[in-house]
């Protein structure tokens, strides 16, 4: 089982500091996130990228495992509430019945999914073909060895990967569908 940051540590998810130090217009673009754009958001946690994707993209479903993080991004988004909506449940466990979002953004979360073949599956029905998945891990957490079988994950699900770069704290992969690939 993997740990997941419990929502009584949320403060640290969100605060002057780590907002000062992220540049979170340069992760949508980088992310291709556009104004047209319906956004699949994956363990946003307490909010920190969601309001800058509900203030820039036209829709964004936010997929959050803890109840906790829940209640906090509810009230963090009240003034969202056309825009963002909130679904309390593993993304392993998430129903996709169609691909609805453009860009998928899984930030510091995807080390945390405990069934990631599973969460891949379900991320790769939600994916529109051409759209994108961004992935951002912690460079810390995350091993260039974990980080490259991530990617493998997507790519051998129907991905290919655009962008990859890594920094002092990250580690990032755009990707891109380009097939529809029966995952039933």
């Amino acid at each position: 089982m993997c740990k997941v940051c419990p929502s009584w540590l949320s403060f640290i998810l969100y605060n002057p500091i780590r907002k000062r130090l992220s540049d979170r217009g340069k992760i949508l673009r980088e992310s291709g996130i556009a104004r047209e754009s319906t956004v699949l958001e994956v363990g946003a946690g307490n909010g920190f990228l969601t309001e800058a994707i509900a203030d820039h993209a036209k829709k964004v479903i936010v997929v959050e495992l803890q109840d906790g993080m829940v209640r906090k991004l509810r009230k963090r988004m009240s003034g969202f509430v056309d825009k963002v909506e909130i679904v309390t449940a593993d993304i392993a466990a998430y129903q996709v019945q169609a691909p609805f979002a453009d860009v998928c953004l899984l930030y510091y979360c995807f080390h945390e999914i405990a069934d990631k073949p599973l969460a891949v599956k379900n991320i790769t029905r939600a994916v529109k073909s051409g759209g994108y998945i961004s992935i951002y891990e912690p460079g810390v957490e995350v091993g260039a060895k974990d980080m490259r079988e991530t990617v493998r994950m997507f790519t051998d699900a129907g991905f290919k990967k655009e962008l990859e770069h890594k920094n002092l704290f990250s580690r990032f992969a755009r990707l891109r569908k380009t097939e529809v690939i029966n995952n039933e």
